[in-house]
């Protein structure tokens, strides 16, 4: 195996009492408890256009792991959440809700899909309408809610409230509350990017419901998988000279792919993704966790993540 390929966790095969279903997402291996406890294993999988590149990414899942964690205690208090512990640098344990099946898009500023609709001449998105005059990367004068489907497999899809409600998807009260929620987790999250130095561009929430029909926020948080950054220093000065913005999230892969022909359509093939690309991708992620944390990343052990996995579980579920 290539060296840098060493050391990551492309699927967990954990051995627990008590697990009644497992699905493994794109990224994610879900464990369902029997007594209303999910534990969710970050892989350091990686996925773009909704195709799971064929490497994994050293430290990601640990990234996302540990940043998620760091933002569901941050954001507590804003909206009720799923989290109840991190036993380990790739896991989370949490309140089992079942996914309402529409990802909450908000976005603060005309970037990635809003720009390319804009670009085509759309002025509605999701239902959402966007301000003539705009340029890619302007601040929209409000954030906007822009839903898309949770596609179970293969790609989301655009929806609008109207949409959403007319399929039963969730009830109006549910769609009430997951606004309110999502537009005031941006808005924390907003804060917590400035105080850094960074800009939150646009983020996707995902919420579930209790069995007692409590809705929680679900999944990870402003992580480089659901949230595009902006650097704050010199934002305008890029936007005045018409220059792209300098940022940290997960676009520069769908950059890469689409520079190289690659954008999830039938036919195509997944491009070589070599040893630099890879270890570039390790360090974007560990730059924006210790960027919105301000703190260092220490990398967890990797030898035989999937048995380190098991015997921190162990130890907790015990």
């Amino acid at each position: 195996m290539n060296a840098v390929m060493d050391g990551t966790l492309m699927r967990s095969d954990l051995k627990l009492p008590g697990v009644e279903k497992i699905y493994r997402g794109k990224v994610r291996d879900v464990y369902h408890l029997a007594d209303g406890r999910t534990i969710l294993v970050a892989s350091d999988r990686i996925s773009a256009f909704d195709v799971v590149l064929p490497r994994g990414i050293p430290q990601k899942g640990q990234v996302l792991t540990q940043l998620s964690w760091h933002m569901l205690q941050a954001t507590a208090h804003i909206a009720p959440n799923w989290a109840i512990a991190s036993p380990d640098p790739n896991v989370v344990i949490g309140h089992t809700a079942k996914t309402v099946p529409v990802e909450m898009v908000v976005r603060g500023y005309l970037a990635g899909h809003a720009w390319r609709q804009y670009k085509a001449g759309h002025r509605v998105l999701c239902g959402a309408a966007m301000p003539e005059g705009l340029k890619e990367n302007d601040r929209f004068p409000q954030p906007l809610i822009t839903p898309s489907t949770k596609a179970e497999e293969g790609h989301d899809e655009d929806i609008t409230p109207d949409e959403i409600l007319s399929r039963g998807v969730c009830t109006k009260e549910e769609w009430e509350t997951m606004c309110r929620y999502a537009l005031a987790l941006f808005a924390e999250g907003t804060r917590l990017a400035g105080k850094q130095g960074l800009i939150l561009v646009d983020t996707k929430y995902e919420f579930g419901r209790t069995k007692e029909g409590k809705i929680l926020l679900i999944d990870e948080i402003h992580t480089p998988d659901s949230s595009r950054y902006f650097y704050a220093e010199g934002y305008q000065e890029r936007q005045a000279r018409n220059e792209p913005q300098k940022q940290l999230s997960k676009e520069f892969v769908r950059e890469w792919l689409i520079a190289k022909d690659f954008m999830g359509k039938e036919g195509q093939r997944v491009p070589e993704m070599d040893d630099a690309f890879v270890r570039s991708v390790t360090e974007r992620y560990t730059e924006l966790y210790e960027r919105i944390t301000g703190q260092k990343l220490v990398p967890a052990p990797t030898e035989d993540m999937n048995a380190r996995v098991q015997r921190a579980l162990e130890q907790y579920l015990s």
